[in-house]
């Protein structure tokens, strides 16, 4: 720096040479999304300090600083994926769907248990969990694919069906249900965003929700729900008659499938964990063991309701200091958030992922490509659908599934791959061409 203002022309004022200096040093983020990361700091700063107050003075409140530390280093990763070109990837996404694929195999024969669960590898002391890194593996693998072939027919679904197929059963073996529905939900708005019409996902989904009408029926005060079921399998096979080419073999089809879905319902429902199968039936009645499974969604509910319109103050929070939701500052942390700033603070948070999401889709919408535009979509779907499940967990509207809420969540592998998606995106603003909103 020196050098450079001893050398410089000496009429040019001293002002002038810092602010020329300055300018060299930002003119390759002209381009980047300040609005972007200006968001995501915050949801992270919010993050740290609800774990600092949920673990205060005992013997985890080294995580706060575990988490303010991988931050700094997060971010220092999210800059350097935004001045690469996304483009290059593209030359590159079966290589980094293999490593996906190693990072999950490896999981199943050296990981570590957890939760009931194989999702950890030890790498130098530090507990990595490859199943989030895989998510963006499967994104960029994704992306490419589409870009190379956008969906105009049904049957092209079936690519990236079958691309997304290996990686969801690694981590569903794990057993990992939760980043399991992460993958299709990242599937299915990819898909969506591709080119693929509302009603040929539906039809895809349609099994799903057959299975899960025809299993409500089996409980006593839902045996209506049979109806729903009927009903349910004979309107898809009228979708499929109505939206695909071969409109009698895909009413067949489809009308057979979703009447098979009861059965196939009751299988899947046995290959579940029973520690899964006991979160789904205390998300419909958490009062049945009020001591028992339903004891994290009943206190977390209670210490939401307590915050009232300002929350009682950080590391004020009864629930939260006395410990009545353990492990509150990873799956529960939004919990910590609505009794401690209440209602304000957790509206503060949906707002800002309201941004965050507005400004994905922007981004989407302004990219250069169809490659870049995907990321942006999967990034979207990953984030969205997270934020949805966990927050809608604590307040008894969604099964307890086990995902964190992005960026504020205690998980070091979570935070990095968070940040690590929002450079890509980046990327992709700094590497686009100008364009016009909705061109």
């Amino acid at each position: 720096m020196a050098l450079f203002l001893h050398s410089a022309d000496p009429k040019v004022p001293p002002q002038s040479r810092w602010k020329r200096l300055l300018q060299q040093i930002l003119s390759p983020w002209r381009e980047f999304d300040g609005i972007l990361l200006a968001t995501v700091l915050a949801l992270t700063g919010i993050g740290i300090v609800a774990i600092r107050s949920a673990v205060w003075e005992r013997p985890i409140s080294h995580y706060w600083l575990q988490q303010l530390i991988m931050a700094g280093i997060s971010l220092v990763f999210l800059a350097m994926v935004a001045r690469i070109p996304y483009e290059r990837l593209l030359r590159w996404h079966w290589f980094t769907y293999g490593l996906t694929l190693a990072g999950l195999v490896a999981v199943l024969f050296f990981g570590t248990a957890g939760g009931g669960a194989e999702r950890w590898i030890s790498i130098a002391g530090v507990q990595v969990q490859p199943s989030e890194f895989a998510k963006l593996g499967v994104i960029i693998t994704l992306a490419a694919i589409l870009h190379h072939w956008p969906i105009k027919y049904f049957s092209q679904i079936w690519v990236a069906v079958a691309v997304i197929a290996p990686p969801w059963v690694l981590i569903f073996l794990q057993p990992n249900l939760g980043t399991a529905l992460v993958f299709v939900a990242i599937l299915l708005a990819m898909l969506y965003w591709a080119g693929a019409k509302g009603s040929w996902i539906l039809l895809l989904l349609s099994p799903g929700v057959g299975a899960i009408l025809y299993g409500l029926h089996t409980r006593p005060e839902l045996s209506w729900m049979l109806w729903v079921w009927l009903i349910w399998c004979l309107g898809m096979a009228s979708l499929a008659a109505w939206r695909l080419p071969w409109r009698w073999t895909g009413a067949m089809t489809f009308g057979v499938l979703n009447l098979l879905s009861g059965h196939l319902g009751q299988v899947a429902w046995h290959i579940l964990k029973p520690y899964q199968r006991r979160r789904l039936e205390i998300f419909i009645d958490p009062m049945q063991e009020p001591w028992g499974s339903g004891y994290h969604l009943i206190q977390s509910r209670i210490a939401i309701g307590a915050g009232g319109l300002w929350g009682r103050g950080i590391q004020q929070g009864t629930q939260t200091q006395l410990d009545f939701i353990p492990e509150q500052h990873t799956d529960f942390i939004f919990s910590a958030i609505g009794e401690e700033m209440g209602f304000v603070g957790t509206l503060t948070v949906l707002i800002l992922f309201w941004i965050l999401c507005a400004r994905l889709i922007w981004i989407a919408q302004g990219a250069k490509d169809n490659f870049g535009s995907l990321i942006a979509i999967g990034v979207l779907a990953m984030i969205l659908f997270q934020a949805v499940v966990n927050i809608g967990m604590t307040i008894g509207l969604a099964p307890i599934t086990g995902l964190p809420l992005p960026f504020l969540s205690y998980g070091r592998s979570a935070l990095l791959t968070n940040f690590l998606a929002i450079g890509l995106v980046e990327s992709v603003v700094m590497h686009r061409q100008r364009t016009t909103l909705f061109r």
